[in-house]
C-alpha cells in the first residue's frame, strides 16, 4: 500500500514547537505514514526541535509551499523573482535538515489569483529559478515535486499536462509532477487520463475532496482516481489534504478562499480520510489483480 499523509494544517495552523508536536503526534495517533508540513516561512522555522519531534513519534515528513505576492519567481520584477529563489533555498534546507526528502507545491509562482496571464519574461525566470533549484535539491537528497492548481490559484501550471511542459523546458531530471485532486476537479475533464499522462513522473499525489471537507460528500470520482493510480503503478506517496479556518492562519484562510468551514474536528476528519483512502486503494488493488 502506498504510505499515506496527511498536511500539518488539519491539525494546526502554524510551526510553534508546541504546534509542531500536537501535529505531529495526532499524525502518529492515526497511524499516518507522513505529515507534509508547510514550509511557509522557512527562516522562522526551528528545523532540530522539527527533526527530533518527528523522530520521537516515528513520522516521515514532506515538505511544500506556495509563494506569495514578494516572492513570485514568475514575476518580471528581478528582486521579487530573488526573493522567491530564496525562500525556496531556505526550504530546501529546512527540508534536508527534518530529514524529508521531497519538496512541492505552488513553487513556480504565487499562489494567488493574477489578473492576466502569464507572461513570456515572467514564465522563463519561473523556468530558470525552478531549474536552479532542482540542482540545489538534488545535492540534499530532496526531489522537487510542481503542483498544478486551479486557474484561480496560478496562471503559469493549472494542469498535468503544463506541469509536464514546464519540467521538460526546465532540463532537470529532479522535479516530478504533483496532481491534486482538488483541482484536477476544475482543471482536468478526464482524471484518468490526467493521471496516465503523467506515469512514472508522478512524484506525489494529494487527494482532497471537492468541497475540501470530509472525503466522498463532494462531487470528485475517487473510484476513477485511485483506479488510475494502481493502473499505472503508482507506489508513491498519497497525501490528505483540507482547510478550515477553525485551523488554518487566517491570512492563509483568505489567500484560499474558506469563506465557510467545513469541519471543525481535525482528527475526526483525518481518521476517516485515512479510512477512506485505505478503502479505495485496497478496491483499486482488487481490480487491477482480478
Amino acid at each position: 500500500m502506498n504510505k499515506l499523509g496527511v498536511h500539518a494544517l488539519v491539525w494546526v495552523g502554524g510551526w510553534s514547537e508546541a504546534e509542531s508536536e500536537k501535529a505531529i503526534a495526532a499524525t502518529a495517533e492515526l497511524g499516518y505514514d507522513i505529515i507534509e508540513i508547510p514550509v511557509l516561512n522557512p527562516e522562522a522555522m526551528d528545523a532540530a526541535v522539527t527533526a527530533r519531534q518527528l523522530e520521537t513519534y516515528g513520522v516521515r515528513p514532506t515538505t511544500s509551499l506556495g509563494l506569495r505576492d514578494d516572492n513570485d519567481i514568475s514575476s518580471e520584477d528581478p528582486d521579487i523573482v530573488a526573493r522567491g529563489e530564496a525562500t525556496l533555498s531556505d526550504a530546501v534546507h529546512f527540508a534536508r535538515d527534518i530529514g524529508a526528502t521531497y519538496l512541492g507545491g505552488v513553487l513556480y509562482s504565487k499562489l494567488g489569483k493574477y489578473a492576466g496571464p502569464a507572461t513570456a519574461a515572467g514564465r522563463r525566470n519561473s523556468i530558470e529559478v525552478i531549474a536552479r533549484i532542482a540542482d540545489k535539491a538534488k545535492a540534499a537528497g530532496i526531489g522537487l515535486g510542481l503542483e498544478p492548481v486551479n486557474r484561480y490559484e496560478s496562471n503559469v501550471i493549472n494542469t498535468g499536462k503544463d506541469a509536464l511542459a514546464f519540467i521538460d523546458e526546465t532540463g532537470s531530471d529532479n522535479v516530478t509532477v504533483h496532481l491534486d485532486s482538488y483541482h484536477m476537479n476544475i482543471e482536468d475533464g478526464d482524471h484518468a487520463a490526467a493521471i496516465e499522462a503523467c506515469g512514472d513522473r508522478l512524484g506525489y499525489f494529494h487527494v482532497g475532496e471537492s468541497h475540501r471537507g470530509y472525503l466522498g460528500t463532494g462531487t470528485i470520482d475517487f473510484r476513477t482516481i485511485f483506479r488510475s493510480l494502481a493502473s499505472i503503478g503508482y507506489d508513491r506517496p498519497i497525501t490528505f489534504e483540507s482547510f478550515s479556518s477553525a485551523v488554518v492562519d487566517p491570512h492563509l484562510s483568505s489567500t484560499l478562499a474558506v469563506w465557510r468551514n467545513l469541519w471543525d474536528d481535525g482528527a475526526d476528519l483525518a481518521r476517516a480520510a485515512k479510512t477512506f483512502m485505505e478503502s479505495e486503494i485496497n478496491a483499486a488493488a482488487k481490480v487491477r489483480g482480478s
